[in-house]
């Protein structure tokens, strides 16, 4: 593949990472490979935060994201990639316990008496794993989007805006909590920030995915706001090289998988449809409505970005990896069974032998570009890339 590069040392990197409950093993596989890529080029020692300048993620993303750009005691990354999937495997059993399965009336009841989960352990476990850490100590720029229901809109949480503006810089086990509170699953979550000044800022928040499944064009425009700020002359000293950029961007998307192909749902059922059906539907065991916003706000993202970079010669500077292809349990965000998980792991390691493929316009599917290589050699690549990138840095 070409690399469409810019000048050297002079590219934006950045890695996003979508939403979708347990199917977050899917994209922390690839991490895994990626990372093990990077460190056979660089050192054991090196971390997938070394190489980004931006990583964002949403929902289950944002959890993965954290996890990259926590610092330890030794101001190391918290976990390595492979870590990340093992992280899925051990919590989200008790993230999300599996009852025996209950008639359609208890069901529905339950969607409306209540989220299906209490949500206690992942607040308990966030909590006593992050501790007092807060977004403006992340490793790299971070970018982690919610949505805040009191207000009726987006948060954007930040590294950048939390250096800037002490009410901004939330605890990072707040926002992961936050952005993970997908409605029916999970309690929304409340939290307050202060400044210096006694200032307070309230946040009632839920699930970013209802606003951002995919956060890459987020991560974009982070880009391009920062730009504008240092066009305008403001805030010099705050500026840093990435934000000199104006040469090339490489842009890793890793989603957790659709399931386009068993069309499960019809406008001839779904016409039928009261209030309840469109929260749960018994047959698929599946939240329609959380489905189809998902889906919808990945795809147009990937929309966008590919014709981006595609008006500008550089579609092999974006590489999206997506399984579109989802059946069964697998479909689910929180059917935490072993069986399930272990199948998710499975899903990861099968999609990096599967060929590079690019988003139909028309068709809404992913299509194989011929000569395009594995998913596995694309990474790897993209490896490579970031390696050039990071000791041109280093060496300047």
């Amino acid at each position: 593949m070409a690399s469409g590069l810019g000048k050297a040392g002079k590219m934006v990197t950045v890695l996003s990472i979508d939403g979708g409950g347990i199917r977050g093993i899917i994209p922390a596989t690839l991490l895994g490979f990626l990372e093990s890529k990077l460190q056979e080029l660089d050192g054991t020692h090196v971390r997938v935060a070394d190489y980004f300048d931006i990583i964002a993620g949403t929902s289950t993303g944002g959890l993965v994201t954290t996890m990259l750009t926590a610092p330890n005691k030794d101001n190391r990354p918290m976990y390595t990639a492979n870590d990340i999937t093992n992280f899925y495997l051990d919590h989200c059993p008790r993230i999300f316990p599996q009852k025996r399965a209950s008639c359609s009336m208890t069901s529905m009841l339950g969607a409306m008496m209540g989220p299906k989960y209490n949500g206690k352990y992942l607040r308990s476990m966030i909590n006593e794993l992050l501790g007092n850490l807060t977004l403006k100590q992340t490793l790299t720029n971070v970018i982690i989007p919610t949505f805040d229901i009191k207000l009726l809109q987006p948060v954007i949480f930040s590294t950048k805006d939390a250096k800037r503006n002490d009410l901004k810089n939330a605890r990072l086990a707040d926002v992961c909590i936050g952005t993970s509170a997908a409605p029916t699953f999970l309690p929304a979550h409340y939290f307050e920030t202060k400044d210096a000044e006694g200032n307070t800022r309230c946040f009632d928040l839920i699930d970013g995915g209802v606003a951002a499944n995919n956060p890459t064009m987020i991560a974009i425009s982070q880009i391009l706001k920062e730009m504008c700020k240092l066009t305008q002359n403001t805030e010099l000293n705050d500026i840093t090289p990435w934000e000199f950029s104006k040469g090339s961007k490489l842009v890793l998307s890793l989603g957790t998988g659709e399931d386009k192909h068993e069309e499960k749902y019809t406008a001839a059922s779904a016409s039928k449809w009261g209030k309840f059906r469109w929260v749960y539907d018994k047959h698929s065991r599946a939240t329609p409505f959380l489905d189809i916003y998902g889906d919808a706000s990945s795809d147009m993202v990937d929309f966008y970005v590919s014709a981006l970079f595609h008006a500008h010669d550089r579609r092999n500077n974006y590489l999206r990896i997506q399984d579109d292809n989802l059946t069964g349990d697998a479909q689910s965000v929180d059917i935490a069974t072993t069986e399930n998980l272990q199948r998710l792991e499975e899903i990861g390691k099968e999609l990096l032998k599967k060929p590079v493929s690019r988003v139909n316009l028309d068709t809404g599917r992913f299509e194989e570009i011929k000569d395009g290589g594995t998913n596995k050699e694309a990474l790897a690549y993209f490896a490579k890339l970031l390696v050039e990138e990071r000791k041109l840095r280093q060496n300047q």
